[in-house]
């Protein structure tokens, strides 16, 4: 059994929190310490705007940089749907602060992106003409 206080002893690897578990607002650093020397630099540090995200969100940022954001290809490796990859795009988005394509409306390429996907899906029977049908009805209410 190793000694945790030993410089360079071998400590259990957890994620940062970056919110209270209680009250959920920001926590803050407030000691750094190094494993292998001992030195330690305490002050008042800021947590970076990934340590907002939670483990999900972090999986999911990982894999879209993976690859490279194209869509199609977090599609596959995910096996979601376009609207999905764009869902959970969105949630991350959010989470750090960001603005999402909701609130202000689609841009005209994302309009034809998602009309294209609905299409392929219905063409490859993966969803039914209603199902097609809303989502299209849908996706013309957020264009405007």
């Amino acid at each position: 059994m190793s000694n945790h206080s030993e410089p360079g002893a071998q400590w259990p690897q957890a994620p940062i929190l970056g919110q209270c578990p209680v009250c959920s607002n920001p926590l803050t650093v407030t000691r750094l310490e190094c494993r292998m020397c001992g030195t330690v630099v305490e002050g008042n540090f800021v947590l970076g705007r990934f340590a907002r995200l939670k483990g999900e969100q972090l999986a999911f940022l990982d894999v879209f940089i993976k690859n490279r954001g194209i869509i199609k290809d977090v599609e596959a490796e995910l096996g979601i749907s376009y609207p999905t990859v764009r869902a959970r795009l969105d949630d991350v988005l959010r989470a750090l602060g960001y603005p999402t394509s909701d609130a202000d409306g689609l841009r005209p390429s994302q309009a034809r992106e998602e009309r294209r996907q609905i299409l392929e899906e219905l063409r490859e029977k993966r969803i039914s003409a209603d199902v097609a049908a809303q989502r299209l009805a849908s996706l013309a209410d957020r264009r405007s």
